[in-house]
């Protein structure tokens, strides 16, 4: 197990009702006139909105309100949000939404505060060394961004999509009804499920080999998933599953389940690509390009492969032929994918062949100019995964 320092700062009001607590945690942290970024009309048509501003009002927290979060967030809509909390010299910040209304918020947050243009922060230019007090209403699980130290932002004219993982990205506490999940279409809780697999299965897949407690914590997680997504895919206002779902993508993505290993993260990389292209779901995106990550890197380690088919999916060890059993492993995870009604192909996805090179060029990587740890991958690498997804 790798050395490690885990601070997770945000604190946790779950449950029914829980909303009309956020006036009361906003001035608890110092808030007395709040942004609040949401996304759209649902917010409004289900009364949340009215819900949430009435808790800061009998709160004596004044507010501006900022919609029109989008999946996969803009960099337009920050500096909007930024224009508006110096104009009416905002304190706080409270996010209401899923993860684009919330990863925003982070960067809305910290570009307001910094004298530089704020995508210098996400471009790795400068580093983010003070933020205002943040907080949100989570209404979709998936991304973790409740809790997490990560946020990703498009930029619009270059169609880049950059994250920014940084201990300031936290929100301070996160507001958790699983009932104001109820709204969600069937294929947004798929897409939100999905992300969540590939939160910890972007962990799970490490060189470290002595990781036998986040090793259970990961299969556990994954086993949630896979047991409670098919119940909220039917029905989406069964509260217990919802509920599961939505702690299980705190935990996804806080890293209680990610400390002591080095994630790989290839996939969300790749993946980002294609959802700057195509606007498509951050999480179908992510049914289509993670299995094609599997199979490319099967022969990387067997063994981790066959340990996942065994102890998440229940295949039987095949010990004269671990491979065979990895294999059986990738299979059964994109039958799950397909059972929630996920797409598995570029074709399904609605992206285009000719676009692969382009694609692959744009993937952020480090300074050896690699993405992934689990297996450093170079630009035709990385075409070789956009290829195996295009069958």
């Amino acid at each position: 197990m790798l050395n490690f320092e885990f601070t997770l700062p945000t604190k946790f009001l779950f449950g029914r009702g829980t909303e009309s607590l956020a006036g009361q945690e906003l001035k608890a942290v110092g808030g007395t006139r709040a942004l609040i970024h949401y996304g759209g009309g649902s917010a409004v048509r289900s009364g949340l909105l009215d819900r949430v501003t009435k808790s800061l009002d009998e709160a004596g927290v004044e507010y501006v309100l900022l919609g029109g979060a989008v999946p996969n967030p803009r960099d337009s809509k920050v500096y909007e949000g930024i224009a508006l909390v110096r104009k009416e010299k905002c304190d706080c910040i409270l996010a209401v939404g899923g993860g684009s209304a919330i990863d925003s918020a982070k960067a809305i947050a910290h570009g307001s505060v910094y004298d530089g243009d704020f995508w210098d922060l996400w471009s790795g230019k400068a580093p983010v060394t003070k933020t205002l007090p943040l907080g949100c209403v989570l209404t979709l699980s998936a991304t973790g961004s409740e809790s997490s130290n990560s946020s990703v932002i498009m930029q619009e004219k270059t169609k880049l999509k950059r994250g920014l993982n940084t201990p300031l990205n936290r929100p301070l506490f996160a507001i958790m009804n699983p009932e104001l999940t109820f709204t969600l279409p069937p294929y947004q809780v798929a897409c939100g499920a999905t992300d969540i697999m590939a939160h910890i299965m972007e962990r799970y897949f490490t060189n470290e080999k002595e990781v036998a407690v986040t090793d259970h914590l990961c299969e556990a997680l994954l086993k949630t998933v896979i047991q409670f997504a098919p119940i909220a895919y039917k029905d989406p206002t069964n509260y217990d599953a919802q509920a599961q779902l939505m702690w299980t993508g705190t935990l996804a993505h806080n890293n209680t389940c990610g400390v002591g290993r080095e994630g790989d993260w290839a996939s969300h990389q790749i993946e980002h690509e294609l959802s700057a292209m195509y606007d498509v779901a951050h999480g179908a995106g992510l049914a289509v390009v993670f299995p094609a990550w599997m199979r490319y890197n099967l022969d990387h380690d067997v063994n981790r492969f066959a340990q996942f088919a065994v102890n998440v999916y229940g295949v039987e060890m095949n010990f004269d032929n671990p491979r065979e059993t990895a294999l059986r492993g990738i299979e059964r995870h994109e039958a799950f994918l397909k059972s929630i009604g996920m797409p598995l192909t570029f074709k399904e996805l609605g992206a285009k062949t000719e676009d692969i090179p382009a694609m692959a060029k744009n993937v952020k990587r480090g300074p050896d100019g690699k993405t992934g740890q689990f297996v450093k991958l170079d630009t035709k690498e990385i075409e070789e995964i956009f290829r195996i997804a295009d069958r």
